[in-house]
């Protein structure tokens, strides 16, 4: 395992760490969690010299806490670092900080977290922040030692996370998205950068864009082998973050063993500076062929669920997504068939709540409209 500096602190952090955002499921139920096979995955990363374990309150609708709890017991939770976040978007007075930190550290059985998030800052819940006081209720949580290090995720544009990032003198680290195609979507690497040069560790969420760089078309996967040593798209998308020295680590949100293995390997020879000029061009050049094969930037976070009105909004999303990249329309439609009548598109009343909670900040109830015409049932 490669490790890299974490910002100010002394400590090194693993190039991987494990996102327990994505673990295998019994069925169609994000909330019932393969325990042991989930709890097998964290400990195989963790064997093979994974030393950050991040997870958050709304994952597999409040369950992943509590698988992650339980793999990190029997001596795995003294191995390593652990984040999790605080869902500012359900907090309505100041005294939610303390009731939700304290149910999380139960179900992750732990007396503290080393690193503890505001989840997914944007201008609405930054001042959100300000208004209930929360950055002295997270100051007082460092005191009392149930937290270690106050940080944040974001999902915004550049400006408000430079203005967080300026806002608050005690961060510790922020996490952001980036990857291959979101160079200069919200943070960025500009946004990297700037964290980087104000002592923030930089922590990356989305390195494969919730999968979609994981099966690219024939055209895109011809272009990866083009890079000497990368064996998969997934392997030379990866290897692209690393390439950057402000990356303090990044994470996946690995699905079954095979993706914990084959991650630890890429991350085994990841290297910052690994692609030259030579290997940016052709990353460039598959960056541009993607931008004209993906029209709806979704990365299946699932933030925009439950919908009031039942729409399975990211199946959607990857239906119609996917009838550009990996089949054709007679496909996409019997896919879009297959979803529960009160799944579909039509049933969307445009109340707009999923937009407000939506990262990547897209018109989902316009798509919807769009979608439903084009795969008629």
């Amino acid at each position: 395992m490669q490790y890299r500096k974490f910002g100010k602190l002394e400590w090194k952090t693993s190039a991987l760490g494990f996102g327990a955002m994505r673990l295998p499921i019994i069925g169609e139920d994000k909330s019932k969690i393969d325990k042991e096979k989930a709890i097998e995955m964290i400990r195989t990363a963790i064997d093979g010299g994974v030393n950050y374990i991040d997870t958050a309150h709304p994952y597999h609708e409040g369950k992943s806490e509590i698988a992650v709890g339980k793999a990190l017991k029997d001596g795995y939770r003294q191995k390593v670092k652990l984040a999790t976040k605080l869902p500012v978007w359900l907090v309505n007075e100041s005294q939610d900080f303390d009731r939700f930190l304290d149910s999380q550290l139960k179900k992750l059985q732990t007396d503290y977290v080393d690193f503890y998030l505001l989840h997914a800052l944007d201008k609405e819940k930054w001042q959100k922040v300000l208004d209930l006081k929360l950055l002295e209720k997270a100051r007082e949580a460092k005191k009392d030692g149930r937290i270690k290090h106050i940080c944040f995720s974001f999902h915004d544009d550049l400006a408000t996370f430079k203005k967080i990032i300026d806002g608050f003198e005690d961060w510790t680290m922020c996490q952001i998205q980036l990857n291959l195609l979101d160079t200069n979507f919200q943070a960025g690497i500009e946004g990297m950068k700037y964290a980087d040069e104000k002592g923030l560790a930089v922590v990356v969420m989305e390195p494969l864009k919730g999968g979609k760089l994981a099966l690219p078309p024939e055209n895109i996967k011809k272009m990866w082998q083009e890079i000497e040593g990368v064996k998969t798209a997934v392997d030379g998308a990866l290897k692209w973050v690393w390439n950057y020295p402000q990356v303090s680590l990044l994470l996946s949100g690995m699905s079954n063993l095979v993706q914990v293995t084959e991650n630890i390997k890429s991350a085994e020879e990841s290297k910052i500076g690994l692609f030259g000029e030579k290997e940016m061009k052709i990353a460039k050049k598959i960056e541009k062929a993607y931008e004209k094969i993906q029209p709806i930037p979704c990365t299946n976070c699932q933030y925009c669920l439950p919908c009031p009105r039942g729409v399975n909004i990211p199946k959607i999303f990857e239906i119609y997504n996917g009838k550009e990249v990996f089949y054709d329309l007679t496909e996409a439609k019997k896919m879009y068939a297959e979803l529960a009548e009160k799944e579909r598109g039509r049933n969307c009343v445009v109340c707009k709540k999923c937009e407000a909670l939506c990262p990547q900040r897209i018109e989902i109830s316009r798509w919807l409209a769009k979608i439903d015409k084009e795969l008629p049932v």
